[in-house]
């Protein structure tokens, strides 16, 4: 035992050592072991707990601060030390009650601590001004109640009362004064009459508020309340109400597991652990209500999201909790579902029903990491299938169809090993076969999701080639439309190769036709409109049908009116097809030097469609963007599918690619769609929504591209695309949009620093790109307008003398902007200033300004000289001492009106060492005898 307690305080001499030295990780990594080694509840323990508190406090994690100090407070009440840090951390976090409890208690303890008194009266203010405003919030509160929740006020006056407690609740103080007022009650019982959606509305996303980021609140409401309660509100068929309740029950569960509303947060373990059952709680009610029999389509879609969007966190282990309580069972149901085949105990779903379902089910099985959660995975379905065979019945054979069919769009390999089990293609061939439409429709699906890889296709070309013609022939057009998807499908294997047609010469122009006339008749209904667009996505790939879609007009205007519905269902057939138009799909470089092996090995070797050129592509995309293809991108994109939001990104991309229709997509909302889909989804569409928000922001002025909010919340998709990764493209257009943010506000370059632009900016003034170089060089001149940036470069490092190097450079738009970013820095930094003079090449340097043909450069030249001598002898008397004050006096002669400047700021240099003393005039009036000056210089030399 004191082996290790006094190895546990060398860990703590070291961590203070570390503390000390401004190391705070270090310092943290040797208290937490020196905690770990300490004798329970010992005062040492206290001792250490109190040190990590301190450091937690030096770097801002203020919640800590509070645990360690709860904890060493707990073995040794009282103490001063850790009741004034967790006094400080409690300050910051804005509980200020709290902070001036620990205050008092402080003074109590020890009177004669001096440090308390001004922090005691600062905290006593506060806390007086915050009770006067709460007893003002108060009496608010209380009018919004009487108002809002009497059902025969003023229709405008309740509305405006809810909104003005929506508003309430978003505050700390107005929240709590609710909750003790009891609005919760208030709420559970209006909705059961309220007829008004919009006050209805309003009063869950009051819940929602109230829950937000308060473990405590929201552990009262669900107290009230409880998940039910709200499961019970999202029955809904109006949007707007399932919309709210969705977001109300991410919010309780955000507040739960820690996720911060932020993209890209992840759960706390320690909460997730510490409220374990309650998040398990609502995963269990969430599963359960995915088969509820009474609930409406619009809410079962709404659960589904909420597990599909939860699923992969590796903290709630919701995907393997999931299984565990055969929520797998429970999805298949939904997927096997058909809206046209009713039956007693069927499940109201939507047209998006099945298309989310096979996404969760993909996103599930994604998060299947090792063999054998897989194989539970596979057990299930399994089970499912078998169960449903067990009865011989049409009914039984038409959903295992259609729950096959979900597998195959979803999870593809667990779809792909049901149907290569013995018997269910055969069957599903058979069904085919049938005279039953609905039998023969399902098939059709089935098969034509089977044909999804290559090996697939040739299977289906050899069995059932020609029971889709014959379906095809079918009078019945949900059955024709699946049956020409299928031969698309199957005759589009070869891709984007000009050299593979499975089919005869011409056939895929005549399936384009076909699908184009389903498409373009205002008689179809949206399901056969949505096949023929699946159909056309998979004949697409054909350039001749690229160029003969694009010329239709009427046919491009139906697909970009399908879109517009936000039909889920629709999504893959219409934007697989436009990104095929747009050729935006993911192109495998060929390297020259793999090709002549290919051709010397007689391998096959893809050919480009010459119709498939950048002229007749960039065509294509402008006619797509000028029907209004963005509308209908900015309607399908609400997708949880992150597969889906990639092929978004990608045609959002590629029109953003021509600088001409960068301004349509801004104008149809495409910046708002576009910022969400860069910071969560695939490696790819994220990176793709990042280029498309940089080519935005290079040529449109960022406060009319990304108003409001949306100026900070672009830095980040922007600062990921400075990355190894990245090509020189996506890193140049990332700098140049850079740029224009970091020269909007203050606000905005502070984003930018603190998304860690800074560093990987600077990464770039040393490539030897020159591109790549004159973006970075230009983005720096905008942020050293920042203070932050400004003391970068006035410490121990050479980032300044690197900007005069820079100077020398040969293209012209990076010397500008280095001589501006040096113009900057020194007119508000001697140290700066000073800096430049221990460049090795300083004289060389500025010379290379004064002297340059371009008169911008001369003229920040002279500005920058000015700032550096003015004020210091030293630096004047170093510079004067070379040939700088011929130069300047030159500068000064000039007789070139655009010079203007140059000569003016030439002069105030030379007056500047005038009035330091480093240089005089001449006396005009002495008369110089050259005789006399020769025989002192001869004497001199004498000497």
């Amino acid at each position: 035992m004191s082996i290790h307690c006094e190895e546990a305080e060398t860990y703590k001499n070291k961590g203070n050592e570390a503390f000390k030295a401004d190391n705070y990780e270090e310092a943290i990594s040797l208290y937490t072991k020196a905690i770990n080694l300490a004798v329970k509840d010992s005062r040492e323990l206290a001792t250490y707990l109190k040190n990590r508190a301190a450091t937690y406090l030096k770097t801002q994690q203020y919640e800590k601060v509070i645990n360690d100090c709860d904890e060493s407070l707990r073995i040794v009440p009282e103490d001063p030390k850790a009741l004034f840090r967790r006094s400080q951390a409690l300050e910051k976090l804005e509980r200020y009650e709290e902070a001036y409890r620990d205050a008092k208690t402080i003074f109590t303890v020890d009177p004669m601590n001096k440090a308390i008194q001004p922090v005691l009266s600062r905290l006593y203010a506060i806390v007086q001004e915050r009770a006067k405003q709460n007893a003002q919030t108060g009496n608010k509160v209380e009018q919004m109640f009487k108002l809002a929740f009497t059902l025969n006020e003023d229709k405008e006056k309740r509305e405006k009362a809810m909104g003005n407690l929506l508003v309430l609740a978003k505050e700390n103080a107005g929240a709590d004064i609710m909750l003790q007022n009891g609005v919760v009650h208030k709420i559970q019982q209006l909705l059961k009459v309220e007829k008004n959606a919009e006050i209805y509305i309003n009063a869950i996303r009051v819940i929602s508020q109230l829950c937000k980021r308060s473990v405590e609140r929201t552990k009262s409401i669900m107290q009230i309340v409880g998940i039910p309660w709200v499961l019970e509100i999202i029955d809904s068929s109006n949007q707007e109400v399932v919309n709210a309740a969705q977001y109300c029950l991410q919010i309780i569960l955000n507040t739960f597991s820690g996720i911060d509303t932020k993209k890209e947060t992840k759960p706390d373990p320690k909460l997730c652990e510490q409220y374990k059952n309650e998040i398990d709680t609502l995963l269990t009610c969430l599963t359960y209500s995915i088969t509820n029999r009474v609930i409406s389509g619009q809410a079962r879609d709404a659960i589904m999201e909420l597990v599909m969007r939860n699923c992969h966190y590796n903290a709630l282990n919701w995907a393997e909790r999931f299984i565990e309580i055969k929520g797998l069972q429970r999805l298949l149901e939904v997927c096997s579902e058909l809206e046209e085949y009713k039956y007693e105990s069927a499940l109201t779903i939507t047209p998006s029903s099945s298309t989310i379902a096979s996404a969760c089910l993909a996103r599930i099985y994604e998060n299947m990491y090792y063999d054998e959660a897989r194989q539970r995975f596979n057990d299930q379905v399994d089970d499912f299938v078998k169960d449903k065979l067990m009865s011989p019945d049409l009914e039984s054979k038409v959903r295992v169809t259609v729950a096959i069919t979900s597998l195959l769009r979803g999870p593809l390999d667990v779809g792909n090993y049901v149907i290569s089990k013995e018997g269910i293609l055969e069957m599903i061939l058979v069904m085919a076969q049938t005279e039953d439409q609905l039998q023969q429709k399902v098939a059709c699906e089935c098969i034509v999701a089977a044909a999804s890889k290559k090996d697939k296709a040739r299977t289906i070309i050899n069995k059932g080639v020609d029971i889709l013609k014959k379906l095809y022939q079918c009078k019945n057009d949900a059955v024709r439309v699946r049956a020409l998807v299928g031969l698309c499908k199957v005759g589009s294997f070869g891709g984007d190769d000009a050299s593979i047609r499975p089919f005869a010469e011409g056939s895929t122009k005549k399936l384009a036709e076909a699908c184009k006339k389903f498409l373009v008749n205002p008689a179809k209904d949206n399901d056969v409109r949505k096949w023929a667009a699946e159909g056309l996505s998979y004949l697409t790939l054909d350039a001749d049908v690229k160029e003969k879609l694009v010329e239709d007009r009427p046919a491009i205007q139906a697909l970009i009116e399908l879109a517009k519905t936000g039909d889920q269902s629709c999504l893959y057939g219409v934007v697989t097809t436009l990104v095929n138009l747009c050729n935006a799909y993911e192109k495998q470089e060929v390297m020259p030097e793999m090709l002549e092996l290919a051709k010397f090995a007689k391998h096959h070797i893809p050919e480009q469609h010459e119709l498939d050129d950048p002229d007749f592509v960039n065509k294509r995309i402008t006619v797509l963007a000028k029907a209004g293809v963005t509308s209908g991108l900015v309607a399908l994109s609400q997708t949880e599918s992150h597969n889906s939001r990639e092929l978004i990104a990608r045609v959002f991309n590629a029109i953003c690619g021509l600088q001409e229709l960068r301004g349509i997509v801004v104008q149809q909302g495409g910046t708002k769609v576009l910022i969400p889909m860069s910071l969560e989804g695939t490696p790819n569409g994220k990176k793709q929504a990042a280029q498309a928000l940089a080519r935005i922001g290079i040529t449109i002025n960022p406060e009319v591209a990304f108003p409001g909010q949306r100026n900070l919340e672009v830095v980040r998709p922007l600062v990921s695309l400075l990355h190894p990764d990245c090509t020189a493209l996506e890193n140049f257009e990332a700098l140049m949009a850079l740029c224009n943010l970091a020269g909007m506000n203050e606000t905005t370059r502070n984003r930018i620093l603190k998304e860690g632009g800074l560093s990987k900016i600077e990464h770039y003034l040393y490539e030897d790109h020159e591109l790549l170089l004159r973006a970075a060089t230009q983005c720096i001149c905008n942020l050293v307008q920042s203070e932050e940036v400004i003391k970068s470069y006035e410490g121990n490092n050479d980032k300044t003398k690197f900007l005069y190097l820079l100077c020398q450079e040969e293209d012209v738009d990076t010397v500008l902007a280095a001589a501006g970013a040096l113009c900057l820095l020194t007119s508000v930094s001697k140290v700066c200033c000073r800096k430049l003079l221990d460049c090795q090449p300083w004289l060389e340097t500025l010379r290379c300004l004064l002297a340059n043909p371009n008169t911008e450069i001369q003229y920040r030249g002279t500005y920058m000289l000015h700032n550096i001598i003015i004020g210091d002898k030293d630096i004047a008397a170093k510079i004067f001492e070379t040939d700088v004050m011929e130069i300047l006096m030159a500068l000064t002669k000039l007789e070139d009106k655009d010079k203007q400047r140059i000569k003016d700021y030439a002069q105030k240099c030379l007056n500047a060492a005038e009035q330091l003393g480093v240089i005089r005039k001449p006396d005009e009036d002495a008369i110089v005898d050259p005789f006399e000056e020769t025989k002192e210089n001869e004497e001199l030399e004498d000497d």
